[in-house]
């Protein structure tokens, strides 16, 4: 009985199916970008302000890094990195844009 189960399971076209790579589309930008950043300036990041396609298939990613965590943390230091990715989730370059703090209001 077991074994009937177990052939037609192999047998069944899911079963025979390769799973498709995931899509790299702005979800998995955005987890390469913080990820990487993360490694390379050794600050804890925050979250992702933004995600844009670039002209060339890659992705200009925002990520909100932590960079001095203080008490309240209302005061703690933030800054928003701009980092750009190639087509194939590669980080091509990575810069500062903003400074500021946790508890400040945009302008």
């Amino acid at each position: 009985m077991a074994e009937q189960r177990s052939a037609r399971a192999a047998a069944s076209p899911t079963a025979t199916r390769k799973r498709s790579a995931p899509a790299k589309g702005p979800a998995h930008a955005a987890r390469t970008a913080c990820r990487t950043l993360q490694e390379l300036i050794g600050h804890r990041t925050e979250g992702v302000s933004a995600v844009q396609r670039s002209d060339d298939g890659g992705w200009y990613v925002v990520v909100d890094v932590l960079e001095v965590a203080r008490i309240p943390d209302t005061t703690s230091l933030l800054a928003s990195y701009e980092v750009l990715l190639d087509a194939d989730g590669e980080l091509q370059e990575y810069r500062r844009v903003r400074r500021y703090r946790r508890g400040a209001a945009d302008e």
